[in-house]
């Protein structure tokens, strides 16, 4: 089969800012002639990149949903891209702004209109991945022994992600942003989040709209910020000891960091140099640029190695576009006409019949709501079967399916090995059910996945959405 490009989308609709980029990502063969087919992303163009535009609000609670709509048709027009052409990417909705009230309506109403296969996802972790991977540091990762942090700093929130030899170790997410405090030229307070008000309160800053500020109180204030963040990365400081600064975090204790990146709004600011003037100060009517310059004045004093990151600004909406997809194929089994699933949670089991009983009944529990698909069962871990022990695990996993489901006419299996085809065709044998199982695909419980159309007749393409990183 000969290399297959699909197109691309990611929005990124964050506390200050939106923007969209599309990419192409290019798939073909990984393995070798005499090796099963395996297939993967083996290149990522940038094909578009949007304007920056200020994340529209028709109040403090409540996003603009008219005018986002009308500037995505503007910057499909722009691109020369319909709808129909995109087959997959993701939408985030992060920072301050995944708490407004319309939020959930506004990802699933922009993901219907994004494209045919364009997932809708949120969730700090999530953000922290991918603006990781967006900015660089997932790929310096592999060139250096050390742990790499990224710190994504945005509007609402600052989300850092830990990698290692390429793995995610740890994610935590500070209260940490440009736009949690925002002020107008002369210094007044226009608004306070209350994410950041506990932490304020404990440091003893008294705040509310309509004060004024002097540019030295801002600075004391955003100083303050980073360097309970900082010392919490450096290990200075406990995450219990600054819960009214952690919004999140994936552990306890945070293993030692040799470099950083830094990202985001906040991070392409610390480019621009330092503010002289209260002018300067509030001229994106927030602490923006304060916190950047208290960062470039603070990071020298820790042990950490700085390293320039590749994307600032986009770096989530980079990742968002281009490093969400992955490809199943070789030995898939599927029903096309079933396809596109989207959001399906993922149950991981084990082959003894015990434990795929309670990981059902857990199933169950959790979304047993959606009688026709509740979830997806992961397979992870299992060596080459016989065709016997493959016909008995298919005539267990369906029998407990149907008892437990009923009324369900799919059943979605995930493997990660070489596996799908068999398990799909003996279950297909035993049971009148639509069975889709692919392989090649890592899973967690707690992931969602979303499954698109075959590009080819064994390839499809899978997003999957890891919404919290835990051990």
């Amino acid at each position: 089969m000969n290399n297959k490009i699909i197109k691309s989308v990611g929005i990124d609709i964050g506390t200050s800012t939106t923007k969209l980029m599309m990419s192409e990502l290019t798939f073909g063969r990984v393995s070798s002639q005499f090796a099963l087919p395996h297939f993967d992303i083996i290149e990522r163009k940038v094909t578009f990149v949007s304007e920056i535009i200020s994340t529209p609000l028709i109040d403090e609670e409540e996003i603009d949903l008219t005018q986002l709509v009308a500037w995505l048709e503007k910057e499909y027009l722009q691109a020369g891209l319909t709808i129909s052409d995109i087959q997959s990417g993701a939408v985030i909705i992060t920072g301050e702004t995944a708490i407004k009230k319309n939020a959930d309506a506004l990802i699933h109403y922009l993901a219907e209109r994004a494209g045919d296969f364009v997932v809708a996802i949120a969730g700090a972790s999530l953000e922290a991945v991918l603006a990781g991977r967006g900015s660089g540091a997932h790929e310096h990762s592999y060139k250096t022994k050390g742990i790499v942090a990224n710190i994504d700093i945005g509007g609402g929130t600052a989300n850092v992600v830990l990698f290692q030899q390429g793995k995610v170790l740890e994610t935590i997410t500070f209260h940490v942003g440009g736009r949690l405090i925002e002020i107008n030229p002369t210094g007044e307070v226009l608004a306070v989040s209350p994410s950041i008000r506990p932490w304020l309160i404990s440091k003893k800053f008294q705040i509310e709209k309509g004060m004024r500020l002097t540019q030295k109180i801002l600075s004391e204030i955003s100083t303050a910020l980073v360097i309970d963040m900082l010392d919490c990365l450096a290990g200075k400081k406990s995450i219990h000891l600054l819960n009214s600064l952690v919004h999140s975090s994936s552990c306890e204790t945070l293993p030692r960091i040799d470099e950083v990146m830094v990202s985001g709004g906040v991070g392409n600011l610390i480019l621009a140099g330092p503010p002289t003037t209260m002018e300067e100060a509030a001229q994106y009517n927030d602490i923006g640029p304060m916190l950047a310059n208290s960062i470039n004045q603070k990071i020298i004093d820790y042990h950490f190695q700085v390293i320039k990151p590749l994307q600032t600004s986009r770096a989530t909406v980079v990742g968002a576009g281009m490093q969400t997809t992955k490809i199943s194929g070789a030995t898939i089994s599927i029903q096309a006409n079933r396809l596109p699933l989207r959001n399906i949670p993922v149950i991981k089991i084990t082959l003894s019949v015990e434990e795929i009983k309670r990981n059902f009944l857990l199933g169950k529990e959790m979304f047993g709501r959606n009688e026709r698909l509740p979830f997806a069962i992961g397979l992870s871990g299992t060596e080459y079967l016989t065709y016997e022990k493959m016909k008995d695990l298919s005539s267990v996993i369906g029998t407990l399916y149907n008892r437990f489901f009923p009324r369900s006419e799919i059943l979605v299996v995930v493997c990660e090995n070489d596996m799908a085809k068999a398990l799909g065709q003996a279950l297909q044998l035993q049971f009148a059910l639509d069975v889709i199982c692919i392989d090649q695909i890592n899973i967690e419980h707690g992931d969602y996945i979303d499954i698109g159309e075959p590009l080819t007749d064994t390839i499809v393409p899978v997003v999957v959405k890891t919404l919290a990183f835990r051990r």
